[in-house]
């Protein structure tokens, strides 16, 4: 598949940004449904929205050059490049949260209440991002003989991407329920999609090609296990009464 959507006045536009779009969309708009459904200010959440939403690209791009820098250093059209791929949902996920926590505080609401709202539009937006991914050729694993593989320069390989995807839509659907239904203090609902986010990251990411690397470790993996321990930790204090973590 061709991975230019089509083309304005000679400018490509790639199906890469335009999933990225559509995912940041919807999420958007199911966050702003959430508001409504509990009462919170949802001009607050639009507020941070225009500040998040570049955060998390320039966050993912830059976590990504960091880790790619052999290839990037000196060159900084291919930096500021990203049409062609190249963004890190880690960085992405690090930079938006430090944006809400600043923005938080400035605005004196509560964090973990719009981390909550958000959360589930998060793992949305990586589900529809993650086909991006395969429009590119990108983000794939190594050879299997797995009937659903996929062929990438004439060879079958793991479809990473759609392992990936197809858990997140899980994760949003479960999400969304437990939202609804199980919730007993804020903050349980990200820090929720954090753990069986980063679970299902650290085993796809053993099966991928193109990771970005850190010595001989998967930078992926170690970020993953860091945020588990993190977020469990966090959920289990917050469940015995620690409303200030």
């Amino acid at each position: 598949m061709d991975p230019v959507a089509f083309e304005v006045f000679g400018i490509a536009v790639r199906w890469y940004g335009i999933l990225i779009s559509l995912g940041l969309l919807l999420g958007a708009l199911i966050a702003l449904r959430e508001t409504k459904r509990i009462g919170f200010d949802d001009e607050k959440l639009i507020d941070l929205l225009i500040f998040a939403v570049p955060a998390a690209i320039i966050g993912a791009r830059l976590y990504y050059v960091i880790f790619s820098w052999d290839y990037y250093k000196g060159d900084i059209m291919k930096i500021i490049n990203i049409r062609g791929g190249g963004l890190a949902i880690h960085g992405g996920i690090i930079a938006s949260v430090l944006t809400a926590i600043i923005f938080c505080k400035i605005r004196k609401i509560s964090f973990w209440q719009i981390a909550d709202i958000t959360a589930p539009s998060i793992i949305l937006g990586q589900a529809i991002g993650r086909w991006g991914n395969y429009i590119n050729k990108e983000a794939h694993g190594g050879p299997t003989d797995l009937p659903w593989g996929i062929m990438v320069e004439g060879q079958k390989v793991h479809p990473t991407f759609l392992y990936e995807s197809l858990w997140n839509f899980l994760v949003f659907i479960f999400l969304l329920w437990y939202r609804k239904n199980k919730v007993k203090v804020k903050g349980e609902v990200f820090l929720l999609y954090l753990i069986l986010y980063s679970t299902a990251r650290f085993f796809i990411e053993g099966l991928r090609t193109d990771s970005l690397m850190f010595g001989g470790f998967r930078v992926a993996q170690l970020i993953s296990i860091a945020i588990i321990i993190g977020s469990i930790l966090l959920f289990s204090l917050k469940r015995k009464g620690k409303k200030n973590v």
